[in-house]
């Protein structure tokens, strides 16, 4: 084969590949295993685009070399197919979702063999398929039987629940709940009817119905995430969203708090990372203060980790969605207080935490005693409080904090001094250790230490309050008011009292298939889109009445929170995986995703794991021994230049846009070459540009501006990674995204690089062709230059793999193959080697050449991966530049033995430094062994 004919040698690999089950792999005990997994992607109408496949390649290299060091490597690939952007498809256009989302998954299927992965495609699995959501719908019913245990730690089934109910009563079970539970006797509870203890069961569950503040868009009709709301609307479609109370179903992640922070201590992940989620808990000691209300039968509970500036509170803020709003509001108030919430509803949870310049309010006219001082406090509302965060209220001081520094400043409250060393108000925490209190009753003279001790014990003396441990984690919402996600195995059933309860379908009828539907939006009476199913109603065995079925569904979430398991065993109809499989691949070796699940899927995936754990389902505490952060690939955007108010469509070059005024935009970056703009291709593709734009050109070609930017389709700047596969083929496309920089760090893409990757490769290939296509390789003993070349670089292609340095090998793999070209280096055995630490980067190329030179038939896959040997890497000799006064002057071979004695004499007796000594006297004659030698006269 005279060229290198990449798309002729990949598709052959690939249909080899295909067709022989190259990566299939099995339980196999004779070898280690090794695990790596990518974060499965969302599959979008758009496809790949060269930024996406960046972690797929580091975790294929990293996959196949474990391979080739005989590990018994699982490598599967999947698909996140729940999604909103199917759903508002549907919704446009009454197509099903499901068949936008196989028209999907099949392009990304097609883009990804494209590039050559080392996915087990048996193992393949898809969310939104009823064969897998069966198991998430398996694992939620395992959650809401379960309760958290605080004597022994841990998630523990229902029926113990009950065991110690019967027992020693509600006293009896340390459980994480509501703190306002019913209290009852043993007695009590062995008198209640089923009927009766089932109800009471409910709010122990770590899955269970409550009452909470989400974010509804009105317009879609559906609960939506923090992170699915920007700036008040809807990311997807921008349509207002509003903060409404609603009876939804709930995870009880906060029972996992401690564990969760304790976890991160045991698993190699970025230190950033483990820092977003220690944040996102948000684990605080302080104290639980009861405020009684005047004039109702109310205390309000305030948390305050300042404890110690109760005496400066002058006044007390509760969220607008607080409960207790309407009742406290006051008639001459009322108007305000709801103009207020009005407003607030129109505010994401989001944007609420995240300002904190914007000053608002509005007094609900009643007041709160404080419980030490005595003093009236004034009750406000505001948004920077949020209804699901603590107890949602806060007491404002003024004098130590700057929030409610500036509402009291806003609204006129007092301001009482605390400290009589009052510092900066930013500060107030270490004027805490140099001041004095005052104005502040019992504690008036103490240090801080001495006051919370003081005033705690003084709480709890007299039930006003207690030391407590307090997170910034809430639990989590587990349903959307749609349509495309998994449908929840609850039938709701009225009990004695007429109250419509929750009640699991029987595992023998799971699947619960998500039904057909007319359409894909809410109905109109405002129930999500399960309510236009025709009998959405189940009978339970042995009953003759059906009971109406959730019709909301599981959020995105619920289906990536243990998919790593269901690969384990992909195709088991009887469990979600075999005890052998877990057993065998028991967690994820290696995880590669972006930063952007921090605080998402990772915690929660965690907190799943953490469930499957407690009830003896799975092995480890963790699911990912390490996990690596890829970095961005960021586009390159390509820009023209649009003469301002020009009455015909007028483009400048970029070399003479500062002679005009002009505006700037965006250009699709496949229609640019070099920065040189295909006019033609320009005028084709956009509509917005006029029928007879006009050019003003440099040296007859328009160049285009660029910048470096996010990849994205608004901005013209996405690579479609199949263009680049077709024109120089998968593996420069391979070698080229890790030759960009280190994994982890953002980097901007240029196509005008990836010329030069490919030229490597047609230069690896002429080590084995010459020109006329005749092969050129051969038998033989490789020299000793041969092997250092060699052996150098596959302990440095060793070393970089570990440490995840991928663009260093690339970069010794073409010194390597420089050097060997140098050489005139042709030996099998030499370049066998090389073919082997080459094929995890570039699979096609090596498995081609592999089969040319006559190893093993089949797979390079299969070949063990070479010792390096570090007697070839000894230097046998070397040569040391000569100076002479600092100058160098000459270079003279050594032997790498040569004793300084020698080197000494030798150099003093070189015909070139007598002569450049010039008859003067030797000073000193200095030699650093392999560095230098320098004469002094």
């Amino acid at each position: 084969m005279a060229e290198y004919r990449h798309r002729e040698i990949e598709k052959k690999w690939q249909a080899y590949w295909e067709e022989n089950n190259t990566f299939k792999v099995e339980i196999d005990k004779s070898k280690p295993k090794f695990y790596v997994l990518d974060m499965f992607p969302y599959p979008s109408g758009a496809g790949l685009h060269v930024g996406h496949p960046l972690g797929y390649i580091a975790s294929d290299i990293y996959g196949r070399y474990k391979s080739l060091k005989g590990f018994n490597v699982l490598h599967p690939m999947g698909f996140d197919s729940f999604g909103l952007p199917a759903e508002q498809y549907a919704i446009q256009t009454g197509q099903h979702p499901a068949i936008t989302t196989e028209s999907n998954i099949n392009t990304y299927i097609a883009q990804l063999k494209n590039i050559g992965f080392a996915y087990d495609w048996s193992r393949e699995i898809r969310t939104s398929e009823a064969d897998y959501y069966k198991w998430t719908q398996w694992i939620f019913m395992q959650l809401f039987d379960s309760w958290y245990n605080k004597e022994t730690d841990k998630a523990e089934s229902v029926e113990t629940l009950y065991a110690l109910f019967s027992k020693g009563g509600s006293a009896a079970a340390k459980a994480v709940c509501h703190d306002d539970l019913p209290v009852f006797s043993a007695e009590e509870w062995n008198a209640f009817s089923e009927d009766k203890k089932y109800e009471l069961s409910l709010d122990y569950r770590l899955a269970y119905v409550s009452e909470s503040v989400v974010n509804f868009c009105p317009e879609l009709g559906m609960v939506l995430s923090n992170d699915e709301v920007k700036d008040g609307v809807s990311e997807r479609g921008g349509y207002p969203v509003i903060q409404k109370k609603m009876n939804q179903w709930m995870m009880r992640i906060t029972a996992y708090a401690d564990r969760l922070i304790n976890g991160l201590d045991t698993i190699d992940w970025s230190e950033s990372l483990k820092d977003q989620q220690r944040n996102w808990i948000g684990r605080s000691n302080g104290a639980s203060v009861k405020y009684q209300v005047e004039n109702f039968d109310k205390k309000i509970e305030v948390f305050t980790t300042r404890i110690d500036t109760i005496y400066g509170v002058s006044f007390m803020v509760l969220a607008p969605e607080h409960e207790w709003v309407k009742e406290l509001t006051t008639e001459t108030q009322k108007s305000e207080i709801e103009n207020y919430i009005l407003e607030t509803q129109k505010r994401s949870e989001l944007d609420r935490m995240s300002d904190v310049k914007t000053v608002s309010g509005a007094f609900t006219g009643s007041y709160c005693i404080n419980p030490f001082s005595g003093e009236r406090v004034p009750i406000w509302i505001a948004d920077y409080v949020l209804a699901g965060y603590g107890t949602g209220a806060v007491m404002g001081v003024p004098s130590g904090d700057q929030r409610d520094w500036g509402f009291a400043t806003k609204f006129g409250l007092p301001i009482i001094p605390i400290l009589d060393a009052q510092i900066d108000i930013d500060t107030q925490a270490d004027a805490t250790k140099e001041g004095k209190y005052i104005n502040s009753g019992m504690i008036n003279g103490m240090t801080y230490q001495e006051a919370t001790e003081k005033l705690v014990a003084h709480m709890e003396a007299n039930g006003i309050g207690k030391g407590k441990i307090n997170y910034r984690l809430r639990d989590a919402v587990f349903a959307r008011q749609r349509y495309w996600g998994e449908p929840v195995p609850v039938y709701f059933k009225n009990n004695e009292a007429g109250k419509a309860k929750p009640y699991l379908v029987a595992v023998k009828d799971l699947p619960l298939v998500l039904p057909e539907i007319d359409k894909y939006q809410p109905t109109e009476t405002g129930e999500p889109p399960l309510g236009r199913a025709q009998n959405w109603n189940y009978t339970p065995e042995g009953s003759t009445e059906s009971y109406p079925l959730e019709m909301s569904t599981m959020p995105g979430w619920a289906g990536s929170s243990w998919y790593w398991y269901r690969y384990m065993d992909a195709k088991n109809d009887t469990e979600f995986a075999s005890k052998e499989a877990l057993d065998y691949w028991e967690d994820i070796d290696l995880y590669l995703g972006g930063t952007e699940h921090a605080t998402g899927h990772l915690l929660y995936s965690r907190f799943w794991n953490k469930v499957l754990k407690d009830l003896g389902y799975v092995k480890k505490e963790e699911f990912a021994k390490k996990l690596i952060n890829q970095g961005m690939i960021m586009g390159r955007s390509s820009f023209v230049y649009r003469l301002k108010d020009a009455p015909t469509p007028t483009f400048i070059s970029h070399g003479l846009k500062d002679q005009y005024e002009v505006v700037k935009l965006h250009v699709d970056v496949n229609i640019v070459d070099n920065d040189v703009l295909d006019v033609e291709k320009f005028k084709t593709t956009r509509n917005d540009i006029g029928t007879d734009p006009q050019f003003i050109l440099e040296d007859g070609k328009y160049i285009c501006g660029s910048e470096v930017e996010k990849m994205s389709k608004s901005k013209y700047n996405v690579v479609n990674p199949d263009t680049l596969v077709e024109k120089y083929g998968a593996d420069t496309l391979r070698l080229y995204e890790m030759f960009l920089g280190p994994l982890t760090e953002s980097k901007p893409w240029d196509t005008r690089g990836i010329e030069g990757t490919y030229r490597f490769l047609r230069k690896l290939w002429r080590l084995f062709f010459d020109q006329n296509g005749v092969a050129i390789f051969k038998d033989g003993e490789p020299t000793k230059d041969e092997l250092k070349t060699l052996h150098k670089t596959i302990k440095k292609v060793e070393e970089d793999v570990e440490n995840f340095s991928f663009n260093t090998s690339v970069s010794s793999f073409m010194i390597c193959v420089n050097e060997l070209t140098d050489q005139k280096c042709h030996n099998k055995a030499i370049l066998k080697d090389l073919l082997i630490i080459m094929a995890p980067y570039a699979p096609h190329i090596t498995e081609e050449l592999w089969a040319h030179i006559g190893e093993t038939p089949g797979s390079l896959t299969h070949a063990s991966f070479p010792v390096w040997n570090p007697s070839f890497l000894v230097e046998d000799s070397f040569e040391y530049p000569i100076q002479v006064n600092g100058k160098v002057r000459l270079n003279l071979n050594f032997a790498a033995d040569t004793s300084k004695e020698e080197i000494e004499k030798a150099v003093l007796a070189n015909e070139q430094v007598i002569r450049w000594m010039e008859g003067k006297p030797l000073k000193k004659i200095i030699v650093v062994p392999k560095r230098i030698v320098n004469v002094v006269i």
